[in-house]
């Protein structure tokens, strides 16, 4: 038995309808993440909006780097396996998928160097919350701009988030893409 009841996109407030609605129809369905999430229908809606800010900050690749980097290190499946598919989506390959999936960005030659600093940030701040990743987060700026680390940051700490509310309530995982991790 399931901890929370899932929450039919019929059952959603007309405003999260609305703004999941896109989503709903690209992808066929509610995915549990919303269903779960549903229950503080205002914070998902901003939780939405907050990662399609972050969307249109960060070049996709560097944000299906966070997030394939920061749901693979949580072993959060559900998230993985969505951003395995959509970086396919976007064109990325199988072997880039599988450089970032294997988090040994000081190895991941199939990673530019921005991307090998922003991985190598990203596990510094999911292992150590911080604490450990100042030196990292400077070397990532001397390749990019306060933007884009910012940027960085809050992704990594949005993929946390989603990692802490699949991994305790179980969300069910997806089928994953063939070939990927």
């Amino acid at each position: 038995m399931d901890m929370l009841p899932r929450i039919s996109f019929q059952q959603l407030p007309a405003e999260l309808a609305e703004l999941l609605a896109p989503r709903v129809e690209r992808l066929g369905y509610l995915g549990e993440f919303f269903q779960v999430a549903a229950h503080q229908p205002r914070a998902l809606s901003h939780f939405v909006r907050f990662t399609e800010s972050l969307k249109d900050a960060l070049p996709d690749r560097l944000m299906e780097l966070v997030a394939l980097t920061t749901s693979t290190r949580l072993e959060n499946d559900y998230e993985r396996v969505q951003h395995e598919r959509l970086s396919l989506k976007l064109g990325f390959s199988q072997e880039w998928i599988r450089a970032i999936e294997r988090l040994e960005p000081a190895t991941a030659d199939e990673l530019d160097p921005l991307e090998r600093a922003a991985q190598a940030l990203v596990l510094s701040v999911v292992d150590s919350l911080g604490r450990e990743s100042k030196e990292l987060a400077e070397q990532f700026l001397e390749l990019s701009s306060p933007p884009m680390l910012v940027g960085v940051l809050l992704a990594t700490g949005r993929y946390l988030a989603h990692a802490a509310v699949c991994n305790t309530i179980g969300v069910a995982v997806p089928s994953p893409i063939e070939g990927a991790k």
